[in-house]
Parts: C-alpha cells; sequence; structure tokens
C-alpha cells in the first residue's frame, strides 16, 4: 500500500507500543503449568503458534527475533522513529518502571515510557508518584483481565487521586487477553470503568482497541465520561469473532459519528524486530479515515494532536517538516 501525499502530511504519535523485553512466562502460564503440567502448556502453544504464524503473514510481518538488551532495543526503536518520522512513540509497558524510564532515558526527545506496575500493590500510589516524578514516566498503563479484584473498588481510589494530582493519562487494557486464554472476569469490560471515570473526571482514561470485543460498551462509557478516550492500536483482529460483521472503517465511523475526532487516539501496539513499527496498522487505518471523508484537522488531532495533549507536548504546526 503507497503512502499518499495527504498522509505524509499528517503527523504521527504513536501512543500505544511495547518496549522489547526478554520473554518471561507470565502469570497465566505459571498458573496453568501448575495446575495442568508442562505437556497441557505444550498443546495450548502449539495451538498459539499456529494461529500467530497465520496471523504474520495475513499482515506481511515478519517472525519475531529475541529481544536483545535495553541499549540495542532504545537504539534500534529510535532509528524507527526518525526513519518513519515519527513525532513519539509512547511505551506503554517495558519491563517494570524504573528499567523502561532508563532504558528511554537517553532519546527524550523521541520516547514517553508509561508506569506499568500492579495497582493493587500496597505502595501502588507510591510507586505511581516516584514513576512519574523521579523517573519521568509520563503515564500509566493497567491491564485490567489480570485482575480478580474489580478497578472500580474504593481501595483503588488513592492510586486515581494520585493520577489526578500528577495530570496524566491512565490507559487501560479490557477485552480478551486470548494469548493467556483470559475471556471472562470481573475487570474484563470497559463498563467497570464507569464509577472511577465519574468520580475522577480530571483524568484522561483511555481504552486501547476500539474496546477489544466491548465497541457498544465502551461506546456507552464514552455516551456519559467525556474523560474517557479510545485508542485504535494494533491488528483489531478481534473484529472477526464478533457476532456480526465489523471492520475499522465502521468502527472508525462510529466512534467519529458519536464522540468526534477528539477523543480518538492512534496507536499501534508495536513491539517486537525485525518489525518494529507497524506501519501496515497505520496505513489501513488511514485509509479509513480517508474513506470516511475526514479532513485535515480531524486527521491531525487522530494521529498526533489528541496524544500530544494528553501528554503534555507539543506538535510540529501543518507547515513544519520538523517531526
Amino acid at each position: 500500500m503507497m503512502e499518499s501525499s495527504a498522509q505524509a502530511d499528517v503527523p504521527v504519535l504513536d501512543f500505544h507500543a511495547h518496549f522489547p523485553v526478554r520473554a518471561e512466562p507470565d502469570a497465566a502460564q505459571v498458573e496453568y503449568v501448575r495446575r495442568f503440567g508442562d505437556a497441557k502448556w505444550a498443546v495450548i502453544r502449539r495451538h498459539l503458534a499456529a494461529d500467530q504464524e497465520a496471523w504474520r503473514r495475513a499482515w506481511g510481518f515478519p517472525a519475531p527475533e529475541p529481544a536483545g538488551d535495553d541499549a540495542e532495543m532504545a537504539a534500534r526503536w529510535a532509528q524507527e522513529v526518525e526513519r518513519h518520522r515519527l513525532v513519539r512513540v509512547v511505551f506503554v509497558t517495558g519491563g517494570g518502571n524504573e528499567r523502561l524510564a532508563s532504558a528511554l532515558k537517553p532519546y527524550s526527545d523521541k520516547f514517553v515510557g508509561f508506569a506499568h506496575h500492579d495497582p493493587f500493590a500496597p505502595d501502588a500510589p507510591a510507586a505511581l508518584e516516584r514513576a512519574v516524578r523521579t523517573f519521568g514516566l509520563r503515564g500509566y498503563k493497567i491491564i485490567a483481565p489480570h485482575h480478580q479484584d474489580r478497578l472500580d473498588g474504593e481501595r483503588l481510589y488513592p492510586l486515581w487521586e494520585t493520577a489526578e494530582r500528577l495530570k496524566i493519562p491512565v490507559l487501560i487494557h479490557f477485552g480478551p487477553l486470548r494469548y493467556e486464554g483470559i475471556v471472562a472476569g470481573p475487570n474484563i469490560s470497559p463498563l467497570v470503568l464507569q464509577d472511577v471515570a465519574r468520580a475522577f473526571p480530571e483524568v484522561p482514561f483511555v481504552v486501547p482497541h476500539f474496546g477489544c470485543g466491548y465497541p457498544r460498551e465502551l461506546l456507552h462509557l464514552m455516551w456519559v465520561c467525556g474523560n474517557v478516550y479510545v485508542d485504535t492500536s494494533g491488528s483489531n483482529e478481534w473484529m472477526r469473532w464478533m457476532p456480526y460483521a465489523l471492520d475499522l472503517k465502521a468502527l472508525f465511523g462510529k466512534f467519529l459519528e458519536t464522540v468526534g475526532p477528539q477523543r480518538i487516539v492512534f496507536g499501534t501496539d508495536s513491539s517486537w524486530f525485525p518489525r518494529g513499527f507497524a506501519r501496515r496498522y497505520l496505513q489501513v487505518q488511514f485509509q479509513a479515515c480517508r474513506e470516511l471523508g475526514l479532513g485535515q484537522d480531524a486527521l491531525r488531532l487522530i494521529f498526533a494532536g489528541n496524544a500530544a495533549r494528553l501528554l503534555g507536548l507539543p506538535l510540529p504546526g501543518p507547515e513544519s517538516d520538523d517531526r
């Protein structure tokens, strides 16, 4: 897919990427092996590997390489920012708050990092304060289905109060975690965020992947909570598993119709090499927006302006080539 001149004129800030670190067994895998054994986990991994291979072929992505050391990964990602002329890349995870901040520090003009520690840890509010004030991180990422305690419990109010005082965005993943085998739980739907978003209306809450299987619930949440945003990141493959036809153009169209371009934030969910920045996601999303007839002002909001505003970053003007 060729890049149009219209796309080249729109600045791009990727609000959702993951800094590549060496993979370690996640909690879901460890618990599964403990209960059912390695042999059954190996069967599940074969199913997932075949699925991932089909997904990569469909998008034309190469197989991922093992992550190198943090300095190498940061240098490679800095080259991606230059090559694709990105305003910034936001890494929402990366092996822990201090580690991520240290890896990104030499490239403060290219990267933004988010805190991503356990929200239910006893020191979670203090850890968030330290991540922002000491380490220089600019937001907070939570994967809601990982947690069995509800996010709307008052136990987390000190955490939301800290985010409110620090004036940072909070990105929360809802919906299935396919490769971890999680499709249900108390925090699977973005509607669990309703009371939190209303109690802390100055905190921008960002829900990625168009709600990841819960677009109706996210639209309802955004209807009543003006501080909730949607991010567009990833392949949005979950659309294939819906009981009705859905595509990117329809998703963008419905969110534009209901909340306008001011609360839609572009992202890719990029991480590993040799793929690097997943430009294919940018291309298909931009095409969907152009087919909907969006003008340059709306495109600038979606692909960079809204993210820059949430992060308190300057954005080059339309005439500037410096992005």
